[in-house]
């Protein structure tokens, strides 16, 4: 008798262990299936708390160290750097930055976010950044300065910085003054015939494009140098020098402007499109015609 209980217990003891490890086979199943199903990432709406704080400070201190500064070199300021166009100190040459370093990294910063004599502000291309300019700074300046500490500049540069940007726009108001000194003892040997040549022109060109080549003129740099006839390039609304250029043909000038030509740089060392760039030189001739 005490046998057969003996056996009943042990059967129901197997049964009952069978169950509990079916159940755990069961549970962990499950358990895998839902690890699998799980979402890859979570979405962390700003202000709330995620458990990833740290990830924007991350992000925004590395931010500065992926903008190359070497490429954006190549591709502004190489023209001129490369080959001293209209003056430009060459990369590397010792001797024609020594009195540009000695004024601090922060002065030259400011020069090339601000444009100084024949360099237009950013290098002629407005759609750089600050952080953008200061990396391509310190890539030109780098063979002959210490460039370890941009981005923390000391006080003494940034009042450097001050000083440089007030000469740069004294600089900038008595050129504009000069500038509109001689436009007004221009215009005074122009005739209404002229003027309203001109203007049926302009207007013809802006028609036909639908860009404003003017400001075109203005914001992709070209002012720089047909302002002021740096380099020999022809001043704006000088008929003699422009003549056998316009004798040429438009398409000519256009493949000069593309391609660069003699010191000026493909596009003006600017991003202009084609479009962009065929109704600056429609400005450009309309004010001689």
């Amino acid at each position: 008798m005490k046998l057969k209980l003996i056996m009943s217990g042990l059967a129901a003891f197997g049964v009952m262990a069978g169950t509990s490890s079916a159940f755990a086979q069961e549970e962990a199943a499950r358990n895998a299936i839902a690890e699998r199903l799980a979402p890859v990432g979570q979405l962390c709406l700003q202000g709330q708390d995620c458990g990833t704080a740290s990830a924007p400070a991350e992000s925004s201190s590395d931010s500065g160290d992926d903008i190359d500064g070497g490429e954006i070199y190549s591709n502004v300021c190489a023209a001129c750097h490369e080959s001293g166009a209209a003056g430009a100190p060459i990369r590397g040459d010792e001797e024609a930055w020594a009195e540009r370093t000695e004024q601090g990294f922060a002065t030259l910063l400011d020069h090339s976010i601000n444009g100084i004599g024949a360099m237009p502000a950013r290098g002629g291309n407005p759609d750089l950044s600050d952080e953008e300019m200061e990396a391509a700074t310190a890539y030109v300046v780098e063979p002959v300065m210490d460039v370890s500490d941009v981005g923390s500049a000391s006080s003494d540069d940034e009042a450097a910085t001050e000083e440089a940007s007030a000469a740069t726009q004294e600089e900038d108001a008595a050129g504009t003054e000069e500038e509109m000194a001689s436009s007004a003892e221009e215009s005074d040997g122009t005739t209404e015939e002229d003027m309203a040549s001109a203007s049926d022109q302009e207007a013809a060109t802006d028609s036909d494009s639908g860009l404003d080549g003017e400001a075109l003129y203005s914001s992709l740099g070209c002012v720089a140098c047909h302002a002021n006839g740096v380099a020999g390039s022809p001043l704006i609304g000088d008929v003699e020098a422009w003549e056998p250029r316009i004798e040429q043909g438009k398409d000519t000038l256009y493949q000069s402007v593309f391609n660069g030509k003699g010191a000026m740089p493909p596009r003006g060392a600017s991003q202009g499109s084609d479009e962009e760039i065929m109704a600056v030189v429609d400005y450009m001739v309309s004010e001689v015609q």
